[in-house]
């Protein structure tokens, strides 16, 4: 590439990260700021101070709320990945009769918006007693169409022979699965795992509607409450916006190669 080009390249690329990361800076910036500063569009690092953040850890039950945020989310996470591997790999590999019409019903469970079915779903939860409690925060989670369709795809995507080489040497649909299939399907495993977690993390619209007392409250629907209809503090606001992302923010610097490396590779470009 030359210079000039290469160049370019990198002034629009910084450019570019400056623009997505300033919104970040701000909401930290402010999350600083006094309250009678906060609501001001000017740089002034004077009264900068992590009282906010001690304030609403000590009002609130911020720690409570995390226990619920982390529970709700690694139980969603590995009950919807164990799921959508099992069932990616049966509709890939399996030939079970109506494996084409399920495989169509999952394409057309991922066209409807979660929006439809929210009341449906709070009805059928509360004829089970499951409103307010954690299994409501996590069955109607765990199936997740999405998940499903990029793990068939992952596992259309190499090749059978490896398969057919370990049924000759006598292992069975399980023993393939968990001793060749798995192995090689880490990096979409891990880009499911890391979807799920943050969809279930940063879930609150049904949260919202399951949860009726506070101690059952998510991390986004307790920093909901914080606002009302008649005031707000917009330190408070981005202080709860701060903890709320910085978890997400280092679970995907963590897991961002094998993130990339599985959509690549899963045929989603």
């Amino acid at each position: 590439m030359p210079k000039p080009m290469k160049f370019l390249f990198y002034f629009l690329t910084i450019g570019y990260a400056c623009i997505a990361l300033f919104p970040f800076f701000w909401a930290f910036y402010t999350s600083l700021r006094p309250t009678k500063e906060a609501f001001k569009l000017n740089f002034d690092f004077s009264g900068l101070s992590f009282d906010t953040y001690i304030n609403l850890i000590e009002k609130n039950d911020i720690l409570k709320w995390y226990f619920n945020s982390i529970f709700i989310a690694v139980c969603v996470t590995i009950l919807g990945v164990v799921l959508s591997t099992m069932a990616g790999y049966a509709l890939a590999r399996i030939n079970f009769k109506g494996r084409n019409v399920v495989f169509m019903t999952i394409l057309g469970i991922m066209m409807i918006p979660g929006q439809i079915t929210m009341i449906p779903q709070y009805m059928l939860l509360n004829k089970f007693n499951f409103v307010n409690t954690y299994t409501g925060l996590i069955i109607p989670f765990v199936f997740n169409a999405f998940n499903i369709f990029m793990m068939r795809q992952f596992f259309l995507s190499f090749p059978i022979s490896l398969e057919e080489a370990a049924e000759i040497d006598g292992l069975n649909r399980f023993g393939i699965f968990f001793k060749i299939a798995l192995p090689l399907a880490k990096p979409a495993v891990t880009t499911i795992t890391i979807m799920t977690f943050m969809g279930s993390w940063n879930n609150f619209l049904m949260p919202n509607l399951l949860i009726t007392s506070r101690d059952m409250y998510t991390l986004p629907v307790g920093m909901a409450s914080l606002n009302s209809q008649y005031f707000s503090f917009p330190n408070q606001t981005m202080a709860g916006a701060m903890l709320l992302s910085i978890p997400m923010i280092i679970l995907f610097l963590i897991c961002q190669r094998y993130f990339i490396e599985g959509v690549t590779s899963s045929g989603i470009k």
